[in-house]
C-alpha cells in the first residue's frame, strides 16, 4: 500500500480553516485544499495538497491512500514531534495488512526537515517537492541562505568582508570632510579586507588560536620556554637593528656602492651575536623543560653547541668579506681557523654527549 503524505509543517491548514488534522482520504484532502485555497489563495500548501490528490489519482496499480499531516506554527522541534504524532495516527487508521510505503509531498526545504521523523515510522519511497513555476526554488534559496547565516563561522566569513566593503565609501566621505585623503582610507580599508580574507583562506585564525592555547598552557604549567621565547624575540629584534646599523656604518666607511654579497655580510656580521644569544637562550629553556618533565636526554645538550658552531662560521665568513678580521690575522687564516673551530666544536659535542648517553643506557640496563 502506498501512503501519500502531504506535509504542512507550520499548520497553515489548521490555523486558516476549520479542518481538524490529520486529514485522511482523497475526498477529504481535496476538500481541505479547496478550503485553504479559499481562505488564502497564496498559500503554497494548497499546491501540496492538490499534488497529493493528483498523485493518488495517477497511481492505479496498487492501493493508494492520501493524507495531510501538520505541525505547529513555530515550525521547530515541537512541529516535527507534532507531525510524528499525526503520522502515527494516520498509520493506525489504515485498515490493511499490506506493507505501507510512503511518498512525501512538500513545498520546500523547511517542510523537508521533518523527513527523518517520518522515516522512523514508515519507509519512504520518494519525496515530491511542489513549487509554483513563477517562483522556482525561491523558498529553497531563502532557507538555504537562512541556514548559512545561522552558522557562526560561515556568517563571519561572509558578513564581515561584506560589512567592510559597505563601510569603505562612508569612511572615504568622512575622511574627506576631516581633511584626510580619501584614497588613503580606501587603500587601508581594502588592505585590511584583503588581509582578513587571506587569513580566513589560509586558516591563520586557527593557527593563532592554537598558539594562544599553547602559550596559556605553558604559562599555567610553569614552562621555562615561555620566558626564553620572549627573551629570544627581544634579542632577535635587537639583532636586526644592530645588523642594519652595521650596514649603515660600513656604507659610510666605504663610500662606494655595496654589492648584494657585502650587504648580506654586513647584516649578518652585526646581527649574528644577538641571534646566537637568542638561539642559545631558547635551546637552554627547552632543555630545562625536558629535564623537569623527566624526558631529558644527553643529546639535547648538542643544541646550544650547534648554535655556537654556526655562529662562529657565519661571523668568520661575514668578517672575511667586510675586511673586519680581529687580532690582526690574515683574512684567509682567520676564516680557516674559525671554520675549523666551529666544525670541531660541533663534532666534539656530538661525540661527547653520544658517549654520555651510551653510558647512561648501559647503567640503566645493569640496574634493571
Amino acid at each position: 500500500m502506498l501512503l501519500v503524505l502531504c506535509v504542512d509543517l507550520d499548520d497553515d491548514l489548521g490555523r486558516k480553516t476549520d479542518f481538524d488534522t490529520p486529514v485522511i482520504g482523497r475526498d477529504n484532502v481535496e476538500a481541505a485544499a479547496v478550503s485553504l485555497a479559499t481562505a488564502d489563495p497564496e498559500d503554497s500548501d494548497v499546491n501540496v495538497m492538490f499534488e497529493g490528490v493528483h498523485l493518488a489519482d495517477r497511481i492505479e496499480d496498487e492501493t493508494v491512500e492520501v493524507a495531510v499531516v501538520t505541525g505547529t506554527e513555530t515550525g521547530d522541534v515541537a512541529a516535527n514531534r507534532a507531525v510524528g504524532d499525526e503520522v502515527d495516527e494516520v498509520l493506525a487508521s489504515l485498515s490493511t495488512r499490506e506493507e505501507v510505503q510512503a511518498v512525501i509531498v512538500t513545498d520546500g526545504a523547511q517542510d523537508e526537515s521533518v523527513i527523518p521523523v517520518i522515516r522512523s515510522r514508515v519507509p519512504i519511497d520518494g519525496v515530491r517537492r511542489v513549487v509554483v513555476r513563477q517562483a522556482q526554488d525561491l523558498e529553497s534559496m531563502y532557507y538555504t541562505i537562512k541556514q548559512v547565516l545561522d552558522d557562526p563561522e560561515t556568517r563571519g566569513t561572509i558578513l564581515v568582508p561584506l560589512g567592510i566593503l559597505l563601510l569603505i565609501y562612508p569612511l572615504a566621505i568622512i575622511s574627506d570632510s576631516l581633511g584626510l585623503p580619501g584614497a588613503a582610507v580606501f587603500g587601508v580599508t581594502s588592505g585590511l579586507l584583503g588581509l582578513y580574507v587571506l587569513g580566513r583562506g589560509l586558516g591563520v585564525e586557527r593557527l593563532l588560536d592554537r598558539a594562544a592555547e599553547k602559550a596559556r598552557n605553558s604559562l599555567y604549567a610553569g614552562r621555562v620556554t615561555l620566558i626564553t621565547y620572549v627573551v629570544a624575540a627581544a634579542l632577535l629584534v635587537v639583532g636586526g637593528v644592530r645588523g642594519v646599523e652595521t650596514l649603515e656604518s660600513v656604507e659610510a666607511a666605504t663610500g662606494d656602492a655595496m654589492g648584494p654579497l657585502e650587504v648580506l655580510a654586513a647584516l649578518v656580521h652585526g646581527a649574528v651575536t644577538w641571534f646566537t644569544a637568542a638561539g642559545v637562550t631558547t635551546s637552554l629553556g627547552q632543555i630545562t623543560d625536558e629535564y623537569l618533565a623527566d624526558r631529558f636526554q644527553w643529546r639535547y645538550l648538542n643544541a646550544p653547541f650547534y648554535v655556537l658552531s654556526i655562529a662562529l662560521v657565519l661571523h668568520a665568513i661575514s668578517a672575511y668579506f667586510l675586511h673586519r678580521v680581529p687580532l690582526e690575522l690574515p683574512r684567509l687564516t682567520y676564516l680557516a681557523v674559525m671554520l675549523t673551530v666551529g666544525t670541531l666544536l660541533g663534532l666534539t659535542s656530538t661525540l661527547a654527549f653520544a658517549i654520555a648517553e651510551s653510558r647512561r643506557s648501559r647503567r640503566a640496563e645493569q640496574v634493571g
